[in-house]
């Protein structure tokens, strides 16, 4: 069984690719942009995440698919990685699927000369890391943690820069 947050995952990637999402009951498509905002999703991606769920997922698709969100999030079937462009693909758990991957009609992919779709980046925790991983390698791991990275802290820098 496929998971809300892989169903929400599956269509981030899918959505930066540029496949919109058929919203149930004719009320067109809907590609939200941006996708991530400050290492999340964004309002946008929020809101057509409501718009879908205000049927269950019921008569929602992804553009290229046949089976809809409802069907995602049924015990039936799993979200996985396609072979051939290693996006996220959703697939029965038994049987064979009837429709081939999201991909299959883009006459561009898989493209591996550009960024592939990626999930959202928490920049704060990953510039606090590198932080980290500088003081402990310039011998300052006694320095204590300052939490998110700031961009006008630079006296760690500047003693590292010192020491070489």
């Amino acid at each position: 069984m496929a998971s809300q947050e892989q169903v929400r995952d599956f269509l981030a990637h899918w959505f930066q690719l540029g496949k919109p999402i058929v919203l149930a009951e004719n009320r067109g498509e809907h590609l939200p942009s941006p996708i991530y905002h400050q290492g999340t999703y964004s309002q946008s991606f929020e809101d057509c995440w409501h718009n879908v769920m205000v049927t269950s997922g019921q008569g929602c698709y992804l553009k290229g698919t046949t089976q809809s969100v409802a069907d995602m999030l049924s015990p039936a079937w799993v979200v996985t990685s396609c072979a051939r462009c290693d996006m996220p693909l959703a697939i029965p758990e038994l049987g064979i699927a009837k429709s081939p991957c999201p991909c299959d009609d883009l006459s561009s992919w898989p493209n591996y000369d550009v960024p592939v779709p990626r999930t959202a980046v928490d920049s704060d925790r990953r510039l606090s890391d590198i932080q980290r991983r500088v003081n402990i390698a310039s011998g300052f791991d006694s320095v204590p943690s300052r939490g998110p990275y700031e961009a006008e802290e630079t006296r760690v820098f500047s003693a590292w820069r010192a020491r070489s």
